[in-house]
């Protein structure tokens, strides 16, 4: 009995829904089978995008070899890492299709995010008897997420270019507006790709179909005046430093995660001899030691999904004023600002980037009232339906409005010279790392009996500063009708508007 408990306990790290021809590399690494697909995925999907961008280039390939041949292996690449379960994201798209073509222009927005959010809800909920709590680090929800932000993002695009006026849109909408229905296979491109189909992005529809036509980077470029910078005729930038840039941070991040992850895990912040015998600064301390050793899968994760896109020639986004050409544009992080965030704002503009550039044009540019809240709550469910989840979101609504409140009112005292200055960057950079890792850990405990735990070890404290700040500060009022245009190629997720 004891030898079978212990067989069926090896077995489930390796457990996976898709492919098992790569179990014997797993059982040697000693990593779980279904992370290893999904790293050869990408690995196969970036040498894929580099012969797609020199052999299947625009010149030497037409717009419907591209969108098929995207569109083919990204549909391999995801029944090779979750088997059958990624007949959920198939579903989604053809119906989604089907509402593209026969909904009504001022309500496709209206059935194209009820249906995909309903159905990634299901699967969130089917999740939990299925894998019981995330047995499963790499399932068929995360591309389904992203799925549903392609969905919802190309739905209300299509509704602003057709069913809406031009004066009514702001200046960002208006750029993004689509004025005439996707063809099925560019509706199938676009979503199932291979460049994005395991690990994302989301990116616009427009920018997408003008990587497949060749337009994108000609199109960034001649936002350059290239003839007073000496050029005859327009560059022909390259991604190979760039993709190479962002392979060596995701090899650093992908050792980071094999070593700190699994020394330091993060059910050791709710052991009960751990609480009883540490002090509440040591349990803060070993909080975010903790919480920084879960960012690697993240930062490995990304970054590589990003290289995968340059690599293809998609997610060039300019030139600077030096002439550095830069790749960013599908960019999910910057891991040099989120370490070194001041405030809980400059900490959610740099991490995951695409996810909150949907939230702001579904959510928060269309809500008339409380578009912080709900913006908070949409990311909650689009995420999933652990409790964890909705912790960490609406501890972050406290959190956000408590820091917009602070600096509203106490940081004009400390910018009237260089030492105040700097004083006040390193106890916000000290209040703003403790309180994201406080918000965000019962995001990784999942379930609410270790958080209550964790949070009642801690005294509740961030809640109780949070409360205290709201009753004793006074808010300054902002209306929400006058936005600020947005800045074309910023990726920004204003929940903080006007905090600047």
């Amino acid at each position: 009995m004891a030898a079978a408990a212990a067989a069926a306990t090896t077995s489930i790290p390796y457990r996976t829904t898709g492919s098992t021809l790569l179990h014997p590399f797993s059982e040697l690494l000693g990593i779980p089978l279904d992370q290893v697909n999904f790293v050869a995925c990408q690995l196969c999907a970036l040498l894929t995008a580099f012969w797609f961008r020199l052999y299947l280039s625009p010149t030497y390939a037409s717009c419907s070899i591209r969108h098929a041949f995207a569109t083919v292996f990204g549909v391999y690449f995801a029944v090779f890492c979750f088997g059958w379960y990624s007949i959920h994201i198939f579903v989604l798209v053809l119906v989604s299709y089907g509402i593209m073509n026969m909904a009504s222009i001022p309500n496709i927005h209206r059935y194209s995010f009820m249906v995909a959010m309903g159905y990634l809800t299901l699967c969130h909920i089917s999740r939990i008897y299925i894998f019981h709590y995330g047995i499963l680090t790499t399932d068929f929800s995360g591309p389904l997420m992203v799925v549903t932000q392609k969905i919802t993002t190309l739905a209300f695009q299509v509704h602003d270019g057709i069913g809406q006026k031009a004066e009514d849109l702001t200046t960002e909408q208006n750029q993004l507006a689509i004025k005439v229905r996707p063809s099925l296979l560019e509706y199938l491109s676009y979503q199932l790709n291979f460049m994005s189909i395991i690990a994302g992005p989301c990116s616009n529809y427009k920018d997408y179909i003008a990587f497949i036509e060749g337009r994108h980077v000609q199109m960034k470029l001649l936002e350059v005046n290239w003839k007073q910078r000496g050029h005859d005729r327009l560059p022909d930038p390259s991604p190979v430093g760039a993709v190479l840039h962002k392979l060596c941070i995701t090899l650093v991040s992908m050792l980071l995660f094999l070593t700190l992850t699994k020394n330091f895990p993060v059910s050791y912040v709710v052991d009960n001899q751990f609480i009883n015998k540490s002090s509440f600064l040591s349990r803060l301390g070993y909080l975010y030691v903790v919480m920084q050793a879960s960012k690697p899968k993240y930062y490995f994760a990304w970054t590589l999904a990003d290289a995968v896109n340059n690599a293809a020639g998609y997610g060039f986004s300019g030139v600077d004023e030096r002439g550095n050409f830069h790749w960013d544009l599908l960019s999910n992080l910057n891991i040099w600002n989120i370490e070194t965030a001041t405030s809980f704002k400059m900490y959610l503009d740099n991490w995951n980037i695409q996810t909150s550039a949907w939230l702001k044009r579904v959510c928060y540019d269309r809500a008339s009232r409380y578009p912080t809240a709900l913006t908070f709550l949409l990311s909650a469910l689009w995420h999933g339906v652990y409790p964890g989840y909705y912790f960490t979101f609406i501890t972050g609504i406290f959190m956000t409005l408590a820091a917009r409140a602070v600096r509203n009112n106490c940081r004009h005292f400390f910018i009237s010279s260089k030492p105040l200055k700097m004083s006040y960057d390193i106890a916000t950079w000290i209040v703003t790392q403790l309180s994201v890792c406080y918000a965000v850990v019962p995001f990784v405990l999942l379930a609410v009996e270790p958080t209550i735990k964790l949070y009642k070890s801690l005294y509740f404290h961030m809640h109780i500063v949070c409360v205290l700040v709201l009753l004793l500060l006074p808010i300054r009022s902002q209306d929400h009708n006058k936005r600020q245009p947005p800045v074309q190629g910023t990726q920004n997720f204003d929940i903080n508007k006007k905090q600047k």
